[in-house]
């Protein structure tokens, strides 16, 4: 009967998504699994990025950090996977499939999240990443030459052109899904780093990504706001979902609870389905 269950009802898989570094990809997927965890779901993490290994290193600073501060902080059940060192393409590529397919089942076996960090650049690893997504969560930051990934503009009207390079490699991985079971990948486009002044290019940048969402598919969500305190985490491994937590001695600024609120617009906007796994996992 626990088998059954677990067939019927998977593990939900968020990747994380996008070719250009620096669009708080990691800190991105940090948050959304915090939330989870403290949400009291199981949570596997799976960083494919094995050169840089940005969330790698975050959970390990959070190990370590909890660790020496005697806290007992909730951590994701997380794998690194890097790329094959086999010098046959077809041989490298069907290693880094096995030894993916081979994560994910196990992380599935026990865990009712699978969030996914992609390396910021394009690779055979990347691409089999994005094609095992449920939900596909694009960062960028608020400007043009993060939103060129996504389409083409025209400099003189600012009217879509088409799309580029990253929004066609997500069209194909659409397709990989559709084809190895049917299932569909719902893309998240948010936009990191915004400043909270008006300014002309911030409107800009909003009405394009509009546009192009209608042409190609994909829901606009609330991103993190350019705020120091997302980056100043990072060495200890917190999360602003930690900073209440018996033994974490921070104090509470307004810009600390606004950030908070930002996460939480974010997940909710994902629309994942948090209280389905919650409710399997308890009847498990």
């Amino acid at each position: 009967m626990t088998v059954g269950l677990r067939e019927r009802v998977p593990a939900h898989v968020v990747v994380l998504g996008n070719e250009k570094g620096g669009s708080g990809k990691t800190t991105t997927a940090m948050h959304v699994i915090a939330l989870l965890l403290h949400e009291g779901l199981r949570v596997g993490s799976i960083d494919l990025d094995g050169r840089q290994r940005s969330l790698t290193r975050y959970v390990e600073n959070r190990k370590a950090w909890a660790d020496a501060a005697g806290v007992n902080l909730v951590m994701p059940d997380h794998i690194v996977i890097s790329r094959s060192a086999l010098g046959n393409v077809s041989e490298a590529n069907a290693a880094e499939e096995a030894e993916l397919d081979a994560a994910m089942a196990r992380l599935a076996a026990v865990n009712d999240f699978i969030v996914i960090d992609c390396p910021g650049s394009d690779s055979y690893l990347s691409r089999l990443g994005h094609a095992r997504a449920d939900t596909l969560l694009t960062p960028m930051n608020d400007s043009f030459v993060d939103f060129d990934l996504l389409g083409r503009v025209d400099p003189q009207t600012y009217r879509i052109k088409g799309p580029s390079v990253y929004s066609e490699m997500v069209w194909e991985s659409r397709k990989r899904r559709a084809v190895r079971d049917g299932g569909e990948i719902d893309w998240v486009v948010i936009r990191n780093r915004l400043s909270h002044l008006d300014a002309k290019n911030k409107r800009r940048v909003e009405a394009v990504l509009g546009a192009l969402a209608d042409r190609i598919g994909f829901r606009s969500g609330p991103g993190f706001g350019e705020r120091v305190i997302f980056r100043e985490m990072f060495p200890s491994g917190l999360t602003l979902l930690d900073l209440r937590e018996e033994g974490v001695d921070t104090q509470m600024s307004m810009s600390h609870v606004a950030a908070r609120a930002e996460v939480r617009a974010l997940v909710d906007a994902l629309q994942l389905p948090i209280e389905e796994r919650r409710q399997a996992a308890q009847i498990l």
